[in-house]
């Protein structure tokens, strides 16, 4: 069992820049790759940024591809989300979530991860 926990999220006026974290409390975390998602109203939930479970490998959606960086500290058992050039665009709830399985290289659909943080809001204006 994996439980999972967004902070960092806010309003930003557009350009300017927000870190999630999602903090994981397994102690194998570590071997997990993780995924960040974003849902805005009215649309599906979808894949921003994910890393493999060595943090070898990335994969970023092209919307944000040059703007968001994500990372790993293994020592604190979380995930980043550097977002930087923001844009009213990327206004939603962003998620992070793992896998049912260790060692897994990347996801990009939501119904290939188990474990689910509760949301952090990004608000970005104009």
């Amino acid at each position: 069992q994996v439980q999972l926990v967004e902070s960092g999220g806010g309003l930003v006026q557009a350009g300017g820049s927000l870190r999630l974290s999602c903090a994981a409390s397994a102690r194998t975390f570590s071997f997990y790759g993780l995924g960040w998602f974003r849902q805005a109203p009215g649309k599906e939930r979808e894949i921003v940024a994910a890393v493999s479970w060595n943090g070898r490998n990335t994969y970023y959606t092209d919307s944000v591809k040059g703007r968001f960086t994500i990372s790993r500290d293994i020592a604190k058992n979380t995930v980043y989300l550097q977002m930087d050039s923001l844009k009213p665009e990327d206004t939603a709830i962003y998620y992070c979530a793992a896998p049912l399985t260790t060692f897994s290289e990347i996801y990009i659909t939501p119904t290939d991860y188990t474990y689910w943080g509760q949301g952090t809001q990004v608000t970005v204006s104009s």
